[in-house]
């Protein structure tokens, strides 16, 4: 039989490596002669970078960037030599965990240090730059990430202004002069699986400023700076990006990549399938088992599990789901297309024993999974 393990990570117990390492081994003792082949996956958030370090054997390369407050910090990204491949994760240089909860505040922080990171990757070599844009501390429409990159953001008085969300509504120029010239002949991928406008109740501002440490008033100015943007990218560039889905992710630098950068906006789960060439890998397969820390309402959302379905379904192939918990009902975990589902939790004596011993109670389940072939 053909076995495809294909998870994603168990948040706070097994990455989606591991996942397939256990796996692999309770089947081998159970069907010796099994095929197994190992396609870990992410969803283009967090984990994505080692994921795709997993797949394609790239380099991490260490860069000195500013934090999300201009303070230096070593950040890396991942560089894949052999096709010339740069993988950036946003919150390796602009992240809200690189900044105490106090100093969380989107209203003065920036996207600069993605755009040192870009800059790097490019002086590198590479022709093509695929960027996680989860987990940001900020909200400045990606001005930070594109001064890095060249782009200069002028007052009404010829005056240049920091790259910051406070900022947004006093730019009247945007100045490209001294723009990177090799920016056109890169392709640009952007992991993107939030659907919200730039501005607006639903945009980047009203939805994610309050968690990242902007005050009601903050706000306001932040959303009223995010339309102002938007009206500066039709009126200098010609671009209308206010309701392209995913323009108000990580506050902004949605709309901010697909100006700045001509960069197309994707499904980060999508993405990584296409990158490892997932559904190349699993033709013939048995089975597909998949995996993650919780099978929910949030599973069709742009989750790993949501692309594993799709693949499966297009090639008829049963998928097992062995999740760390499951608060769907069984008609439920059926209408998604799973045909076999277990749960950590249920051998756990609660969430703690799960968590810290997540890999044997995974081992007996898939065993328990395989006495029903």
């Amino acid at each position: 039989m053909k076995f495809v393990l294909a998870p994603d990570k168990f948040k706070g117990s097994l990455t989606g490596i591991e996942f397939c390492k256990v796996v692999e081994e309770s089947l081998i003792k159970e069907l010796p002669n099994a095929e197994i082949i190992k396609l870990p996956l992410a969803d283009g958030g967090d984990g994505t970078i080692d994921i795709l370090e997993y797949h394609l054997k790239g380099i991490r390369i260490n860069v000195k960037v500013n934090d999300p407050l201009l303070r230096p910090i070593v950040s890396s990204y991942l560089y894949i030599t052999s096709i010339k491949m740069a993988f950036i994760e946003m919150a390796e240089a602009s992240g809200m965990t690189l900044l105490k909860p106090e100093e969380q505040n989107c209203f003065y922080t920036t996207s600069l240090g993605t755009g040192e990171l870009i800059k790097d990757a490019i002086e590198k070599g590479a022709k093509t730059i695929i960027l996680g844009i989860g987990g940001s501390a900020t909200n400045d429409c990606g001005i930070g990430m594109a001064r890095a990159l060249g782009y200069k953001f002028e007052d009404k008085n010829g005056v240049e202004l920091s790259p910051i969300g406070k900022n947004l509504s006093k730019i009247h120029f945007i100045n490209s002069e001294n723009v990177l010239q090799v920016l056109n002949d890169i392709k640009f991928k952007v992991a993107c699986d939030v659907t919200n406008p730039l501005f607006g109740t639903n945009g980047a501002a009203f939805v994610y400023g309050p968690q990242k440490g902007a005050s009601k008033d903050e706000i306001k100015i932040l959303d009223e700076g995010l339309k102002h943007m938007s009206n500066i990218f039709i009126s200098q560039f010609g671009k209308d990006v206010q309701n392209i889905k995913g323009a108000g992710a990580a506050g902004g630098m949605g709309a901010g990549v697909m100006v700045f950068l001509n960069a197309e906006l994707k499904s980060g789960i999508d993405l990584v399938k296409s990158l490892i060439d997932f559904d190349g890998k699993i033709k013939d397969a048995d089975w597909i088992i998949t995996g993650e820390g919780r099978l929910d309402s949030q599973t069709l959302s742009g989750k790993a599990i949501q692309g594993v379905l799709t693949s499966a379904r297009q090639n008829n192939i049963p998928v097992a789901a062995f999740c760390g918990s499951i608060s769907l009902s069984e008609q439920e975990v059926n209408t998604l297309g799973i045909s076999y589902v277990d749960s950590v939790i249920n051998e756990a004596k609660n969430l703690e024993d799960a968590v810290a011993n997540g890999a044997d109670y995974l081992s007996k389940i898939t065993t328990r999974f395989v006495k029903t072939l």
